[in-house]
C-alpha cells in the first residue's frame, strides 16, 4: 500500500514516550475507565462474586496483552492491529476493518467514560448532564492535540493521583476484610440468584474495565524503544491494575449492601462516605479527573489509528496530517472528538460499556489468529524467527471468541 503523498510529505510523528510514561499511560486508560465508574454494575449482575468476576477478566485478558506484547515488538505502528492483520492475512478490506473497529471501540469507550463521569460531576457542580459531556469533551481534544508528549505526561500525572484514590479507599476500608468469612458463608445462597451467568456477565462487564492494554500498541511509533518497552509495561500495566480492581472490589461488596452498591452513580464515593462517614467531596472530584483521564488517552489512541489508516491509504489523507507545531494528527483529533460527541448524546452508558466489549473480544479474537498465521515471522524486527509459544495466541482466540459469543447470545436473549 503506497503512502498518500500530502501524508509522506508532513513531519512524522516523535519517538518522546519512555518505559514509565507508556506504562502509566496504559494504567490511565485502564483504570480510569474501569473500578471508578463500573464496580457497582458488575455487583448488580455478580453479586458477592464481583470480585471474582475481576479476576476472571484479569485471566481473560492475559493471554491477549501477551499476543499484543509480541506483535507490538514486530510491527511498531500506529493503527497495530489494523497492521498486524495486514500482515498476516494481506487482505486490505479485512484490515482496513479492523482499524474502523479499533478506532470506533476507542471512541464508543470515550463516549461511555464520559458518560460516567456525569454522576461524579453532578456531586459537584450543578449543570445539566449534556453541558457537562460537552465540557469535558472540549478540553479532551485540546490537551489531546497539544503534543503527544505533554498530553501523555498529563494523563501520567493524573494517574499517579487515580491510583492514589484508589489506594485511599483500600486503606480506610481495610477493616472491613474482617467481614469476608461472614460474606462467604452468605456466598452460597446468593450463587442461587447468580448463578454461572450472572458470574459470565459481571466478567464481560468487568472486562470492560482492563480495556486499555491494546490502546498502548497504537503509539507504537511515539516510544523509545518499543521492542523492549512493550512487553514489560503491557505486564506491569494488567498485574497492577488487576490487583487494584480485585482489592476495591472487595471492600466495596464488604462496606455496601448489594442492592445499593448496584444502584450507586458514584460507586467509590458511596463507599468512602460510608466507611469514614465524611463527605466524599475529594473521592468525587478525583474520581472524576480519574475517569476523564481514561477518556483523553481514547482519544489520543483513537485519533493514531484513523491516522494509521490514513497513512496506509484506508481513508482519506486528511486525517493523516502532522501537524508542524504540535506534531499531532490535529484533523483527526478534532473529528475522533465530534464522535465521542454523538455517541456520549445517543447511547447510554451500560449499552456503550457492552458494545465496547463485544467489539473489543471480537478484535482480540482477529489479533490472535493474526498472530498464530504469522507463527515464527519477525515482522519489521531483523533476525531469525520469534520464539513466542503457539498456545499463548489460541487460549487468547479461544477465550476471547467465546466471551463474545456468550455476550451476542446475552444480547438476543435480552
Amino acid at each position: 500500500m503506497t503512502t498518500p503523498k500530502d501524508i509522506s510529505q508532513s513531519p512524522p510523528l516523535r519517538r518522546r514516550l519512555s518505559f514509565t510514561l507508556l506504562t502509566l499511560y496504559g494504567l490511565g486508560t485502564t483504570i480510569g475507565a474501569g473500578i471508578y465508574v463500573l464496580v457497582g454494575e458488575v455487583a448488580a449482575a455478580a453479586g458477592l462474586f464481583a470480585p471474582l468476576s475481576f479476576l476472571l477478566a484479569a485471566l481473560l485478558a492475559a493471554f491477549t496483552a501477551m499476543s499484543f506484547g509480541e506483535l507490538a515488538v514486530r510491527y511498531p505502528r500506529s493503527a497495530g492491529e489494523a497492521i498486524y492483520v495486514d500482515a498476516a492475512f494481506g487482505r486490505a478490506r479485512i484490515s482496513f476493518a479492523v482499524g474502523l473497529a479499533v478506532a470506533l471501540v476507542g471512541l464508543v469507550s470515550c463516549a461511555a467514560i464520559v458518560s460516567g463521569v456525569v454522576g461524579y460531576l453532578q456531586n459537584l457542580v450543578v449543570l445539566p448532564a449534556w453541558l457537562i459531556v460537552f465540557i469535558v469533551v472540549l478540553l479532551l481534544a485540546a490537551v489531546a492535540g497539544w503534543g503527544i508528549a505533554e498530553s501523555v505526561t498529563v494523563a501520567a500525572a493524573i494517574t499517579v493521583l487515580e491510583i492514589g484514590g484508589l489506594l485511599a479507599v483500600l486503606w480506610v476500608g481495610r477493616g472491613t476484610l474482617a467481614t469476608l468469612p461472614s460474606l462467604l458463608e452468605s456466598a452460597g445462597p446468593n450463587w442461587a440468584s447468580v448463578g454461572w451467568f450472572g458470574l459470565f456477565s459481571g466478567t464481560i462487564l468487568a472486562f470492560y474495565a482492563f480495556i486499555g492494554f491494546e490502546d498502548m500498541v497504537n503509539v507504537a511509533e511515539e516510544v523509545r524503544e518499543p521492542e523492549r518497552n512493550y512487553p514489560r509495561a503491557i505486564a506491569v500495566t494488567l498485574i497492577a491494575t488487576a490487583l487494584l480492581y480485585v482489592g476495591v472490589s472487595l471492600v466495596s461488596i464488604a462496606a455496601l449492601p448489594l442492592d445499593e452498591l448496584a444502584a450507586s452513580k458514584s460507586p467509590l464515593s458511596d463507599v468512602f462516605a460510608r466507611l469514614t462517614g465524611l463527605p466524599a467531596y475529594a473521592i468525587d472530584g478525583l474520581a472524576s479527573v480519574a475517569v476523564v483521564n481514561g477518556a483523553l488517552i481514547q482519544i489520543i489512541m483513537s485519533s493514531r489509528v484513523l491516522y494509521g489508516l490514513a497513512y496506509q491509504g484506508w481513508l482519506p489523507s486528511v486525517l493523516g496530517r502532522v501537524n508542524a507545531r504540535t506534531q499531532t494528527p490535529l484533523i483527526a483529533t478534532g473529528f475522533a472528538s465530534v464522535l465521542v460527541l454523538v455517541f456520549a448524546y445517543t447511547l447510554p452508558f451500560v449499552t456503550l460499556a457492552k458494545v465496547t466489549s463485544l467489539v473489543t473480544l471480537l478484535i482480540f479474537a482477529t489479533v490472535n489468529l493474526a498472530l498464530l498465521r504469522l507463527g515464527g515471522r519477525r515482522g519489521t524486527l531483523q533476525g531469525g524467527e520469534a520464539d513466542f509459544p503457539r498456545w499463548i495466541p489460541l487460549s487468547g482466540f479461544v477465550f476471547s471468541l467465546g466471551f463474545a459469543l456468550f455476550q451476542i447470545g446475552e444480547f438476543v436473549i435480552f
